[in-house]
């Protein structure tokens, strides 16, 4: 049984593609989307790893976005005159999620270790995942989503809570030896 972690997986990738947004056609929108929505749900699963974690974030809330906002300067930290609708789905954001998923994005092998770490807990049980757009990304995937995938320009993001990422990584090899 798996926790439903959609708002959260939801808000944290439109917040990566609009403040990564990727250039040219529809089609380079849809990639990136599915891109960004991949390495969201791996990091949300190794950041939440069992139903009763999820169960308890989408009770307690992730937190926001305010931070993110601020470190992109997006300027929706602070708005003149909040938009409702706007502002509503940022507060499901998860900053953790949001820089893990970067740190994947940005780094094959690290993303393929997340995914073989998410590949037997509880949200992939019964399941068949397949996150071949994170890990093994093509070139128009690489070209619809070039903000997303270039390390200097999310390292800022990728380097708020990547020890705690290669932490939780290394402990899940560890449990596994």
């Amino acid at each position: 049984m798996s926790a439903d972690l959609s708002p959260l997986i939801a808000a944290t990738t439109q917040w990566l593609t609009r403040a990564y947004a990727p250039g040219g056609s529809p089609l380079d929108s849809a990639l990136a989307g599915a891109q960004a929505r991949q390495a969201v749900t791996v990091a949300a699963w190794l950041r939440y790893p069992t139903v009763l974690d999820a169960g308890l974030v989408m009770v307690a809330g992730p937190g926001g976005s305010a931070r993110l906002d601020w470190l992109v300067g997006s300027g929706h930290d602070e708005p003149d005159e909040p938009d409702e609708t706007d502002h509503a789905w940022r507060t499901w954001v998860d900053e953790v999620v949001a820089s893990w998923a970067a740190s994947l994005l940005t780094d094959r092998r690290l993303a393929a270790a997340a995914v073989a770490a998410v590949g037997d807990g509880d949200h992939a049980l019964g399941l068949p995942v397949e996150f071949r757009r994170l890990t093994a990304p093509d070139d128009h995937d690489g070209r619809a989503a070039p903000l997303l995938r270039h390390p200097d320009l999310v390292a800022s993001l990728a380097g708020l809570h990547r020890g705690e990422l290669l932490g939780r990584l290394e402990a899940g090899s560890a449990d596994a030896a």
